[in-house]
């Protein structure tokens, strides 16, 4: 394809497509297929003029990116935009530009070019609409809402003979619902950009095994297989197999559904227990950005209680505001003074400056790596006095390392490893990811060598190698559920086992066959955040742990908890939550695997690491990145500046109107004044709601 290049610079470069005009298809494929070439940092395409701005890292790039340029063919570009999870917005943006545009354009034609009398006849037709509105809205139940004073506010214009106001107040409405939809559209479709299924991988079912493939790969017809504590990558139908699905992101159903032969499933539900054989029937990518707008539109109904105040204040204004209409006019005979306050509604900002501050929040969350799923929680967050800590996997490193295998009965080292490898990879969790790790550090192929795996939540792995029952996890479960027996010639080497790793152990036919030493680190930045979450007004700071009392106590010093507790089962953490909620506490939970499920759903808010078990992120109500644990004090921070914000917004729109009704009520401002003037401040309230919360983060996001 034929380019021009109109600018160039040192680290970008200005050129402009021989199509002059390119669809809104193009464009995207334009600009997804320039953001896939290394070198690349950012590209800007114009749709309308063929234009496009490409930064790129280095002087040396931009050779390759010429010529990627000439390259480049529009059904590459199509080619590049399937693979994209979600729209651009550029269409979006267009949608509502050409919608203000018009509205402008009307409005002067009907203002400069027609008549007198036919003006008067539209802005009769166009209150009408609005009177229609308001008896609407009184008939279906909704009270005294703001459509009543809108129909209200025009009506007494255009009675009075002031067809020009009550036209410039139509106008003024109207743009400002414009407004108000596009700003809130952009906030949900900028949110949905940030969020995915983060399902890398996925288990494809072939005539003779399983096989671990990118998610990428797996084709319309394929079967891939799913497990307990799985999120499902792609819709589809089962093929065989029965289990429990937890479908909250998709339904809002609170109870997993029972799946079967010939249930659809959808991607981003988990199954909670049990597995399936999934023929799939889409792609990856096709119809998720769907249906992550959908979740996120569904959370508006999770609103804190600082927004579910400010909306029901809003409704509750509207009598006041239509009230103190008639007792102007009653006291003053003064139409003019009367309608100063008809023209001044509370509602429009408290209802639009609300939801846009909290989806600003959620946005600008997501910037840190940290996912939310409405306003509810992020006020929770704010207002917890207690927040408790799983500790592996949340206080210390996700990625646990295998420090040593001690093999009994004379079994070799490798074969072990491999074994447990072979097993493990099922069911990722941070030691199962560890040992995992060792076997493919060590070349060791894991090739599938057993029948069905059955994971215990808590406990462990049973499978059959060989026909032999193969089983690997916890003391409680190897030794005393399954009453496993250590060989007796050498229970003093099982006596010396290393105290300073956390050990998983494995057995076969009842017999211990070896024990896996894991070291699992504690984070760098574990008891920096501890302290900085005191900082920011947590008043305790719990972990709650597994592992023996020797490995959480060493911990608990060295993070600098409040307190701890050892040896616990999943019950146990949601028991402690539950009882402190009963003593009026709030309370957070952080954890990242199957088993802190139950306690993540019984806290105020549930917060899961990213990397975790993909149950623990769908039940959380919010995820963070397993990078860095001041993931958690960001969220405190944003947190805290959003209840801020809203307080802020709902003292400012009440002082700001309520001025507005007392300049027009003295007659020193004008009602198309008093209407321009609100509408103003509302999109300027709903502009800065959108701004920000950190410092160093006040521009728009």
């Amino acid at each position: 394809m034929n380019w021009k290049i109109l600018h160039r610079s040192e680290r970008s470069l200005r050129v402009r497509c021989e199509a002059v005009r390119l669809s809104f298809a193009q464009a995207d494929g334009l600009e997804n297929y320039m953001m896939e070439l290394p070198g690349v940092a950012s590209v800007k395409v114009f749709d309308r003029t063929g234009d496009a701005i490409i930064r790129f890292r280095e002087k040396g790039d931009l050779p390759s990116i010429l010529r990627s340029l000439a390259a480049f063919t529009f059904e590459k570009g199509i080619r590049a935009l399937e693979t994209a999870e979600q729209p651009s917005g550029r269409e979006l943006d267009r949608r509502y530009q050409n919608r203000i545009v018009d509205s402008i354009i009307r409005r002067n034609i009907r203002q400069f070019f027609l008549p007198h009398t036919l003006r008067v006849g539209i802005c009769a037709v166009q209150v009408a609409g609005y009177v229609i509105k308001g008896i609407r809205s009184l008939r279906e139940g909704g009270g005294l809402k703001v459509e009543v004073l809108d129909a209200a506010a025009v009506t007494m214009a255009l009675l009075r003979g002031d067809h020009a106001t009550a036209s410039s107040i139509m106008f003024l409405l109207g743009v400002g619902e414009i407004l108000e939809e596009w700003t809130y559209k952009k906030s949900v479709d900028e949110l949905a950009k940030t969020m995915s299924l983060n399902v890398e991988k996925v288990w494809l079912k072939t005539e003779t095994t399983e096989i671990l493939v990118p998610v990428t790969g797996v084709q319309v017809g394929d079967e891939i297989i799913v497990r307990t504590g799985h999120m499902i990558p792609l819709d589809g139908k089962v093929a065989e197999g029965e289990a429990m699905v937890n479908q909250a992101s998709m339904t809002g159903e609170s109870i997993p559904v029972v799946k079967k032969t010939d249930s659809y499933v959808y991607a981003g539900t988990v199954v909670e227990e049990g597995e399936l054989v999934i023929r799939v029937d889409k792609d990856a990518g096709s119809g998720r950005y769907d249906r992550i707008v959908k979740m996120i539109e569904e959370s508006e109904k999770l609103k804190s209680a600082s927004e579910d105040r400010a909306y029901r204040l809003a409704d509750r204004l509207v009598p006041y505001s239509l009230g103190g209409t008639a007792l102007v006019w009653l006291l003053s005979r003064n139409i003019t003074k009367a309608m100063a306050v008809l023209m001044v509604d509370f509602s429009c900002a408290l209802k639009l400056s609300m939801p846009l501050a909290v989806l600003s929040a959620m946005r600008e969350c997501s910037k840190y790596g940290i996912t939310v799923k409405g306003g509810k929680f992020l006020e929770a967050v704010a207002e917890a006095d207690t927040i408790v800590f799983d500790k592996t996997g949340t206080l210390t490193y996700a990625q646990p390392t295998v420090a040593r295998v001690i093999t009994f009965g004379e079994n070799d080292e490798q074969e072990m490893l491999r074994i447990a490898a072979c097993l493990e990879e099922h069911y990722p969790h941070s030691i199962a990811n560890a040992v995992v790790e060792e076997a493919r550090r060590r070349g060791l192929q894991h090739d599938e060598m057993h029948t069905k795996v059955e994971y215990v939540v808590a406990h462990g792995i049973s499978s059959s190698i060989d026909g032999q029952k193969a089983i690997i996890g916890s003391f409680h479960f190897v030794f005393e559920d399954e009453t496993a027996e250590v060989p007796e010639e050498e229970m003093e080497k099982f006596r010396s086992l290393p105290e300073e790793y956390s050990h998983l152990f494995m057995a076969i036919s009842g017999k211990l066959v070896a024990v896996i030493c894991i070291h699992d680190p504690l984070r760098s930045e574990a008891a920096a955040a501890v302290k900085a979450l005191h900082d920011l007004g947590l008043e305790r700071v719990v972990m709650m742990t597994g592992d023996n009392e020797r490995t959480a106590k060493a911990v608990a010093e060295l993070v600098g908890v409040d307190e701890y507790h050892s040896e616990v089962l999943p019950e146990d953490k949601a028991a402690f939550i539950k009882a402190e909620k009963a003593a009026g506490r709030r309370v957070v939970m952080i954890g990242d695997g199957i088993n802190d499920s139950p306690a993540l759903s019984e806290a105020d808010a549930g917060i899961a690491i990213s990397t975790g078990a993909a149950i623990a992120r769908e039940i959380a109500d919010i995820t963070i990145s397993a990078e860095d644990l001041f993931a958690l004090v960001t969220l405190r921070d944003i947190s805290g500046r959003l209840m801020g914000r809203i307080r802020s917004n709902y003292n400012t729109i009440i002082g700001f109107n309520l001025g507005l009704i007392i300049l027009g009520v003295a007659g020193i401002i004008q009602p198309g004044t008093s209407a321009l003037m609100h509408n103003a401040s509302t999109i300027a309230i709903g502009l800065h709601s959108m701004t920000g919360l950190l410092p160093g983060e006040a521009e728009n996001l």
